[in-house]
């Protein structure tokens, strides 16, 4: 068993943590015409969002074509939260478990990584969590400009 660790960061937003939910939980194929890293959504099982569902994201990591694979684990619409496991993708390779989650406040936006690592050696996921930052940035962005 590898290193266990968790990685959270909250993020204030002009638009509201309610708009950025509702962007992954009823609007996430449009994330790739706004994002400037995530350039494909596609639907593998199941629907948009629901429990259960298999979606996949083909993304930008500084010049590299990268792929992850994710299972809907939990959504909870009164909390504005949205919890999805890596299941395939690039980042299984440095870690034997990857789980990314969203919570949404109405002036903030809460991101939380639980992984853990393969071996003593690999690195905490900063360079994953600096993405999914730029990605709630340029969602806000999008939002606060429409």
């Amino acid at each position: 068993m590898g290193l266990k660790g968790k990685l959270i960061a909250s993020i204030e937003v002009k638009c509201g943590g309610h708009s950025i939910h509702d962007i992954f939980h009823t609007n996430a194929h449009h994330v790739p015409t706004i994002s400037r890293a995530f350039n494909q959504f596609e639907i593998h099982k199941g629907e948009i969002v629901k429990i259960g569902s298999i979606i996949s994201w083909n993304y930008n990591d500084g010049g590299q074509n990268k792929f992850t694979k994710q299972i809907i684990e939990d959504i909870d619409p009164h909390k504005k939260s949205i919890r999805w496991k890596i299941i395939e993708g690039d980042v299984l390779e440095m870690y034997n478990s990857f789980t990314i989650a969203v919570s949404c406040e109405p002036q903030w936006v809460t991101w939380t990584i639980e992984y853990e690592n393969k071996n003593e050696d690999t690195l905490e996921p900063l360079i994953e969590l600096g993405i999914i930052l730029d990605l709630n940035k340029d969602i806000e962005g999008h939002l606060v400009k429409n």
